[in-house]
């Protein structure tokens, strides 16, 4: 059975351990003590199962590439930016919401590196945004850097296989998963501190309660790609009060304009990037024939997200609150 968080591993350790005490013989009556602390320690799990690759726990990676913004700044709020030797395909400028660490980084590529730049860092763990960093003609594939000893980990917010991929994502899912990557790291206590920080943010939002209805809009001119149903942008929604209208099953998905234009949104959530910033998506938005018309046009109820706020990461619970306030300059009737 896949697994997906370290609350999920302990839960089976656990199991295990009682199962060796109760294993006891009718001529050696169990002990009065309980297992040591030894006894159950050697019991700890030693990798996690990482979108079907084991990745191994209790180790502390020396020398890490990154791919893409969310993993990079993941590893810098857990205080290891000395040990990342080549940042990559970052969505902007890093933004740290929880540290002041360094963020004069190293950067390999603006873009998905090839193999021979990556290994020739002489990594010992690539720490990918997304799966399909890990193919022949991105940093090389899974078990290909395995068989040179190099360990690979996915943000498991993005692993697609059934069994593997949140569905949905919520918050809970992507606290343990910031867990689960600090022990990969070998910084469960950093990044015990960082949940319990990002947990504090999100219980302090008040979200909007007039029942808005909106669209996550990322990119795409005649087809539109948009958040979905389950993951990132559908777990910010809820946790500020919008109501998605694309009920699509999946974490990004294309749609239609003719569907944006039936379903009228009260709010447009703009995803800000430097190759497509949300000022263009507005110009787009306002000169298209099909969505000039649009009440949220009209109105201009906009809400911007930086692109990589919206994706599974440090940022998120700050998001939510910067949606909430940015809602709060929105008038509707």
């Amino acid at each position: 059975m896949p697994r997906h968080t370290l609350p999920a591993l302990v839960a089976a350790t656990a199991v295990v351990a009682l199962a060796g005490c109760s294993a006891t013989t009718a001529s050696e009556p169990p002990a009065a003590e309980s297992a040591s602390p030894t006894a159950t320690a050697d019991l700890a799990p030693t990798s996690v199962d990482n979108c079907g690759f084991d990745v191994p726990l209790g180790g502390s990676p020396e020398r890490i590439v990154t791919v893409k913004s969310t993993t990079t700044e993941l590893v810098l709020e857990l205080g290891l930016g000395d040990r990342i030797v080549g940042a990559s395909f970052l969505d902007g400028e890093i933004d740290l919401p929880y540290s002041d660490a360094p963020t004069d980084i190293p950067v390999l590529s603006d873009f998905l590196p090839g193999q021979e730049a990556a290994l020739a860092l002489e990594p010992d763990l690539i720490f990918g945004g997304w799966e399909s960093n890990f193919a022949a003609d991105g940093v090389g594939e899974r078990d290909v850097l395995a068989d040179r000893g190099i360990a690979s980990y996915v943000a498991p917010s993005a692993c697609r296989e059934d069994g593997y991929q949140p569905d949905p994502l919520t918050f809970d899912l992507l606290f343990s998963q910031i867990e689960e990557a600090g022990a990969v790291l070998g910084a469960e206590d950093a990044a015990a501190t960082l949940v319990t920080e990002m947990r504090a943010d999100l219980d302090a939002v008040v979200p909007d309660d007039r029942g808005l209805t909106a669209l996550w809009y990322s990119s795409g001119d005649d087809t539109p790609y948009v958040g979905a149903a389950i993951g990132a942008p559908q777990m910010m929604m809820n946790a500020a009060g919008l109501t998605n209208i694309v009920d699509v099953h999946d974490t990004w998905t294309a749609v239609t304009w003719e569907s944006v234009v039936a379903a009228d949104p009260d709010v447009i959530v703009l995803v800000d990037a430097a190759w497509n910033t949300a000022e263009s998506k507005i110009e787009r938005l306002e000169t298209m024939d099909a969505t000039a018309n649009l009440t949220a046009v009209q109105e201009q109820r906009y809400v911007i997200v930086p692109f990589a706020a919206g994706e599974a990461g440090v940022r998120n619970a700050q998001a939510v609150q910067s949606i909430v306030d940015q809602l709060a300059e929105i008038e509707t009737d």
